[in-house]
């Protein structure tokens, strides 16, 4: 049977396949870390960032968070900077080349994990540095030489006045979630570090949001910068599926625990406004039964890492968290993201919320609002410009009853729900005869001190009070006068 030519000719045209990798400009040793990572084809910044960045062009790059933003700009930066790879072991032969600038130590890190992850086949070099942790390993590699330098900009500022980096050589500069650093007051440092740094430079920045003080900073520092967007600014994901449930604040963890229970959800990120709020949070977790880490600013690097690599490991099942998770952290396969407290600043949530979803899989953001949050839903309404309608939600059990495991005698461990516990009472005071008689004055005790001192007083025969005291001798040193029968 032969098809019709006129309804090919009507058929829609396909969509153009994705850009692989292997088209473009690339070393093959670069092309081949890109490769042994899983990436093939690029994601639609990646495509249009970096043929512009590879031109030597500054690029201002807005896309959805979970596009592949950090691949969009160290891949291209670290193929320019090939020419001045060479295997030398003097500090001297390997000057900082690029700088990256971070906002939270999180994000640095998974940076720097790239880098090294896109030039372990070449000869560059690249170290991270960031605050709440020792500074002599970072300035030991820092004197080593590196080419690729990731930083959150005050631990910078602390290696620059002491003297352990010199960015004179730097010719390409990153801003990577720049609207953030603005957010959290970084904006002195920013303009202090980058007056460290040569006038001529690359400079990219990237973010998931523009507000205009980003607008502002590019115009400062960016030279005739390419914008390049790959859907409308501030927008949410399609492949997340976004719920708003109206609910009590006592409610709120027992709507989280029977979503995790009814859709068969793995692992899960719940986002907290306070540290404190989280802490309590992820302690009460605990208690339900699940395997549950903290992430906040009162944490060490070290407990913040560790929770973070238990979490990707799928050591645990639900990571309680405040906002320094939500930008830039890639964690595999996130089912879903709950926002236990509505954020504060409306941009946010499309960060908390681009956690799942990432690289085109579908995920759940469950957002439990409150009748105070009526303010803070209307800005997240304006800014991803739909109207959010709140859905009640049925709980079938606010307070699950708590089990306990024994043994039947078969050696069989089942679960039965634990006996109540009597109330505690603390033990009576032991009860002695003798202190429960009356007092009695014994006949053959003597008399108080003061009534014998009354006695001895010798008063009576000088007519005098027994409550007068007899005048006190002072000796003549003192100025005490003399008895008239001396002086005679």
């Amino acid at each position: 049977m032969q098809e019709n030519p006129e309804s090919a000719a009507a058929a829609p045209e396909e969509a153009p396949a994705p850009a692989r990798f292997d088209t473009l400009p690339l070393d093959p040793k670069l092309l081949r870390a890109v490769a042994d990572s899983g990436y093939l084809t690029m994601t639609p910044i990646q495509a249009k960032a970096i043929p512009i960045v590879l031109q030597g062009r500054d690029v201002m790059g807005a896309a959805q968070t979970g596009t592949g933003k950090t691949a969009a700009f160290s891949i291209p930066l670290l193929q320019r900077m090939l020419k001045h790879e060479n295997p030398s072991v003097s500090p001297a032969r390997h000057p900082v080349r690029a700088l990256v600038l971070a906002p939270t130590r999180e994000l640095a890190d998974q940076v720097a994990d790239n880098v090294k992850k896109y030039a372990k086949h070449t000869q560059l070099r690249s170290v991270v540095v960031f605050g709440g942790v020792d500074m002599k390993p970072q300035t030991a590699a820092l004197k080593a030489g590196v080419e690729v330098l990731i930083a959150t900009p005050g631990r910078l500022l602390d290696h620059i006045e002491a003297k352990n980096c010199v960015l004179n050589q730097v010719e390409y500069v990153v801003l990577d979630e720049a609207d953030r650093m603005l957010d959290i007051g970084f904006l002195p440092d920013l303009q202090r570090i980058l007056s460290f740094l040569p006038k001529a430079r690359q400079t990219l920045l990237f973010s998931a949001t523009f507000s205009p003080e980003i607008k502002r900073l590019a115009q400062s520092y960016l030279q005739d910068p390419i914008l390049v967007e790959t859907a409308r600014p501030n927008q949410t994901a399609s492949t997340v599926e976004q719920r708003f449930y109206s609910v009590t604040d006592d409610d709120k963890r027992g709507v989280i625990r029977q979503i995790l229970k009814d859709r068969a959800i793995r692992q899960a990120i719940v986002f907290g406004n306070s540290k404190l709020g989280v802490a309590r949070l992820a302690r009460a977790f605990e208690r339900d039964g699940l395997r549950t880490a903290a992430l906040h600013g009162d944490k060490s690097q070290d407990e913040r890492l560790k929770s973070l690599e238990a979490f990707k490991r799928g050591d645990m099942d639900v990571l309680v968290a405040t906002d320094v998770a939500a930008r830039g952290l890639d964690i595999a396969d996130l089912p879903a993201v709950f926002n236990y407290d509505v954020p504060f600043n409306a941009e946010d949530y499309v960060h908390r919320i681009g956690r799942t979803g990432r690289a085109g899989a579908s995920g759940l953001a469950v957002t439990l609002v409150t009748k105070s949050d009526a303010r803070l839903i209307a800005d997240i309404e304006k800014l991803i410009k739909r109207k959010i309608d709140l859905d009640s939600f049925e709980l079938q059990d606010s307070r699950p009853p708590r089990f306990e495991r024994r043994r039947e005698p078969e050696g069989e461990a089942v679960e039965s729900r634990a006996p109540a516990r009597p109330a505690y009472r603390p033990p009576a005071a032991p009860k002695d005869p003798f202190f429960d008689k009356p007092y009695e004055a014994s006949a053959s005790a003597e008399p108080p001190a003061w009534e014998k001192a009354k006695a001895a007083t010798p008063s009576a025969g000088k007519g005098l009070s027994s409550y007068i005291k007899p005048k006190r001798q002072v000796a003549a040193l003192f100025g005490a006068k003399k008895p008239a029968s001396a002086e005679s």
